[in-house]
């Protein structure tokens, strides 16, 4: 009879815990915003830089700078590094407990990583330690230690090529519009399928030209056997001024990152978790 009791009592208390699958799915849903967040302020601060204006630099750093200058800065700050966490949580069990292939748990695992990195980085800079240097030095740096291990030139060379080959993996598959898959659009209307359409197949587009963009430079450092040469995030979307396009093809990216924050968003509506 105790025994039924005690069960009883484990039974309820079990009952009042949300499952672990749900727990999952509302991380994931606030990673989706926090990464929303950040490549819609990246997207304006480029946007800027397209037309002329000198603000912060055009990627994390420069975002987090912009979260801060605003009220009730170092809240929000907090709040998005727990949104990375979130992120990272949810990528981290995909690679963990995930039912899908080996190479896309450990594609799971290496996301997790990265996402707990910025989370770090977000929270340490909310922390007032000081925020760490922008991806353009961070890219010199990586370069320069790359290059001065044995085969370095071939190692730096190689990670240039895989960062192009990602690049142009994210934005054809943004144009066949392969995201579509795992978002539950049955629950969409009409127009916002449309529009969550646009913003994913806008947005993954850009996101891959920039993904593409610092490979290729990543490889022109390695030929050159110059860490100079490579170039983060910020540079490589100034790069895109330079172009015979000039600085309208740099506006065109940059609205296409701000549509991929807005896909984020959408996606953490709709996204099958």
């Amino acid at each position: 009879m105790s025994a039924h009791i005690h069960g009883g009592r484990q039974t309820s208390r079990a009952a009042g815990r949300p499952p672990v699958r749900d727990v999952l799915r509302s991380a994931g849903r606030a990673g989706f915003t926090a990464r929303g967040v950040i490549y819609l302020l990246v997207g304006y601060l480029a946007l800027r830089i397209a037309f002329g204006e000198k603000g912060d630099e055009a990627d994390r750093q420069g975002a987090l700078r912009q979260i801060a200058r605003q009220p009730f800065g170092t809240g929000l700050l907090w709040l998005l590094a727990a949104g990375l966490a979130c992120m990272a949580l949810w990528r981290g069990a995909n690679a963990l407990i995930g039912g899908e292939s080996t190479g896309k748990r450990l594609a799971a695992g290496g996301r997790a990583v990265f996402y707990a990195v910025l989370c770090w980085g977000t929270a340490t800079y909310a922390a007032g330690a000081g925020g760490s240097s922008s991806s353009d030095k961070k890219s010199k740096d990586v370069t320069a230690s790359l290059l001065k291990l044995p085969g370095g030139r071939w190692i730096a060379g190689a990670v240039g090529v895989g960062l192009c080959v990602a690049g142009v993996v994210i934005a054809v598959r943004a144009l066949r519009r392969k995201f579509l898959k795992k978002l539950e659009t049955g629950r969409m209307g009409r127009r916002t399928r449309a529009a969550v359409t646009a913003t994913g197949t806008g947005g993954g587009a850009a996101r891959g030209g920039v993904y593409a963009g610092a490979g290729a430079f990543a490889v022109v450092a390695a030929v050159r056997f110059d860490p100079n040469k490579a170039k983060g995030m910020d540079d490589t979307l100034r790069s895109f001024a330079h172009t015979p396009a000039g600085p309208w093809l740099l506006v065109v990216v940059a609205a296409g990152l701000m549509l991929f924050g807005l896909f984020s968003f959408a996606s953490a509506r709709w996204r099958r978790l």
